[in-house]
């Protein structure tokens, strides 16, 4: 009975003692997941505001780029060059910051970073940008535009500009999953007699028609000049062949889901000029079916014509219109020389580069952003519609007539 009595309790012991250990790793379980979903809390703010700091960088970088512009748009060529090795910092072994020098307190520049300062005046938050560059000159100019839309692009350079390289539709612009690109052979599409054809849905043909994946037709437009210019050379080409606007159609061909090479089209831009054209007839431009390699589908080089009277000492003044129609697409441009060199693209879309900092933690941010050339203000368009347009106008003194009564426009 004596054995029996000191083994009373044994089980409930045990019990008590799994139930602790099972207590214990459960609560010890639930504070490693609220640790952790508060260390990633955490991280997310401090990465959202890194990434604010770094926006931050890209806004002192746009004020520095209108000081460059205000000053150039004096006429003083000195000043203008003194102002754009300021925002380069061309002369300087650490080029961080330093384009900021005329808009950031000097005293904050020393420190390697500029602190972000709060509504209290307070840097408490222990935000900063680290690095800010700007680069001006830029190898491309790159955009997205939507079916139907426009996008007119100076074409200015440091160097002599001879032709245009231009692509578009990527991967970015596909819905199917093996991104195949949809195209279709140049002979089979009817070719309209009516060089005005191609303003409206092509052969008829409707957005819907047209095909989600398959790539845009590109109208390309170039307006230029040289030293001087009548309104009347906008409109022929003249008897030495050298012209001031010109408009063609790229019409994407291939094989779809072909994931051959690109063949660069050439065409000189005047040669086959959709308005002088008696046919209308689009270009065809060599395509590739498949972007899942990254890159363009599509790719073509347009030769630009000498303008009306020569180009003159200070060059062509020269703009690119592109217009996607019934697809939207991403696009990218670059220049050449004569020699075949690449020019690059001067105070156009300029490349910010910046980097911000929230207590440890780093963001950066690569953007572009545009540069309007105030000195030469150009409309981009004075009414632009991918529908009907209808349009009333009338003298009256009668106040019916400018009410929802009066006449109706039916386009």
């Amino acid at each position: 009975m004596g054995i029996h009595n000191n083994e009373r309790g044994a089980v409930s012991l045990f019990i008590v003692i799994f139930a602790a250990l099972l207590i214990t790793v459960v609560t010890v379980g639930f504070i490693r997941l609220m640790i952790a979903d508060q260390q990633q809390a955490t991280n997310n703010d401090l990465s959202q505001s890194a990434y604010d700091s770094a926006q931050a960088g890209v806004e002192d970088a746009k004020r520095a780029l209108l000081r460059y512009q205000n000053i150039c748009s004096t006429g003083d060529p000195i000043a203008c060059s003194v102002a754009y090795n300021d925002i380069t910092a061309a002369s300087s072994a650490n080029k961080c910051n330093q384009g900021l020098v005329y808009i950031v307190n000097p005293s904050e520049l020393s420190k390697n970073e500029v602190p972000i300062i709060n509504e209290n005046g307070s840097a408490a938050l222990s935000q900063a940008y680290t690095c800010v560059t700007i680069a001006p000159e830029t190898d491309d100019y790159l955009g997205t535009l939507p079916a139907n839309g426009s996008k007119i692009i100076p074409i200015k350079s440091t160097s002599a500009v001879s032709s245009v390289v231009i692509e578009w539709y990527d991967k970015s612009n596909i819905t199917n999953t093996n991104l195949s690109v949809s195209l279709l052979p140049f002979n089979t599409i009817p070719i309209s007699g009516n060089p005005l054809i191609l303003q409206a849905p092509l052969y008829n043909q409707t957005s819907s028609g047209w095909g989600a994946n398959r790539p845009s037709i590109m109208r390309t437009q170039l307006m230029q000049f040289g030293s001087s210019f009548n309104l009347t050379d906008f409109d022929n080409t003249n008897t030495a062949g050298e012209s001031n606007a010109n408009t063609l159609f790229l019409y994407p061909t291939g094989t779809t889901g072909s994931t051959t090479p690109v063949v660069n089209d050439t065409f000189l831009f005047s040669a086959k000029d959709a308005r002088y054209s008696g046919s209308g007839a689009p270009v065809p431009v060599a395509c590739r079916g498949s972007v899942g390699t990254g890159g363009y589908a599509c790719t073509v080089t347009l030769n630009l014509p000498t303008p009306v009277g020569g180009i003159g000492p200070n060059g062509r003044t020269a703009y690119l219109r592109l217009t996607p129609l019934y697809n939207a697409s991403s696009y990218r441009v670059t220049l050449k020389q004569a020699s075949g060199a690449p020019a690059t693209f001067n105070a156009v879309q300029p490349a910010i580069d910046s980097t911000g900092r929230a207590n440890d933690l780093f963001r950066r941010v690569s953007t572009r952003v545009e540069l309007i050339d105030t000195t030469f203000s150009y409309p981009d368009a004075t009414v632009d519609s991918t529908g009907s347009l209808c349009k009333n106008f009338a003298v009256t003194a009668r106040d019916i007539d400018y009410t929802t009564s009066g006449p109706v426009c039916t386009p």
